[in-house]
């Protein structure tokens, strides 16, 4: 059972649904700022397939709803429902790298994943949610650049990006420019050991996605969105923050 406390806080062990090899190895340490409470676990769950619009897809009635599903969003659904019954503590997050191209369709993409978790698991829908790292998870290190520094044991970035690390294009690639040899899994797991969410979340006009992603957890944590991340004041992605409500 989820434990709760007086001030109305609850344990809560959410499982990561995963789109890309280096989410899959990195994203618990990305996320451990959430952790430090004590209040909740990261663990991934699994890799699935990245979901995008389609015209004409084969579709499979799904039993007890009117809503029809290809194969591949009910593969997504069905890999996070176990884990939520196995526990009312478990909480399941799906995660999805929003590369450039595919923004302009992030509407019809969050629609898709939310279709099939919203059909497959019934009363347990509110219990997973959907979100983005926009553009690819290397966008936020560009928002902390001594954590990469202190990872890479070079001076690869001078300073923290100075826009909203959301809008680089291709932050993969410009990581690999700068300090050629760069390796996602590799490279990215020790920056991850470094990197600072608090730090990255520390100015409130950027990163509206992943405040989305904080937010959610926060409130399944049943914390306040206050320090350390600024969650009260921020930008959220309208889209995914649909989910707050």
């Amino acid at each position: 059972m989820a434990s709760a406390s007086p001030s109305g806080w609850t344990f809560v062990r959410f499982g990561l649904l995963v789109t890309g090899e280096g989410e899959e190895q990195i994203l618990p340490d990305f996320l451990r700022a959430l952790t430090a409470s004590g209040r909740a676990t990261f663990k991934v769950l699994r890799r699935v397939p990245q979901l995008r619009p389609v015209t004409s897809p084969k579709k499979l009635p799904m039993v007890g709803t009117a809503k029809k599903l290809t194969t591949r969003d009910e593969e997504i659904a069905l890999a996070g429902r176990p884990f939520l019954q196995n526990d009312p503590a478990n909480v399941v997050v799906l995660v999805d790298d929003l590369e450039s191209a595919g923004r302009p369709m992030r509407q019809a993409v969050f629609d898709r994943y939310r279709a099939g978790f919203d059909a497959i698991l019934g009363a347990d829908r509110g219990r997973a949610g959907v979100f983005f790292l926009v553009n690819m998870l290397e966008a936020y290190y560009f928002a902390h650049a001594d954590a990469v520094n202190a990872a890479l044991g070079a001076a690869v970035l001078w300073q923290d990006y100075p826009g909203d690390v959301e809008e680089i294009g291709h932050p993969k690639g410009e990581l690999k420019r700068l300090f050629p040899g760069f390796d996602e899994i590799r490279d990215g797991q020790k920056i991850a050991k470094h990197l600072d969410l608090a730090h990255v979340l520390d100015r409130s006009e950027t990163c509206a996605s992943l405040r989305v992603l904080f937010s959610w957890c926060t409130r399944k944590m049943g914390e306040a969105e206050g320090a350390p991340f600024r969650l009260e004041s921020g930008i959220k992605e309208p889209i995914t923050a649909q989910q707050l409500a």
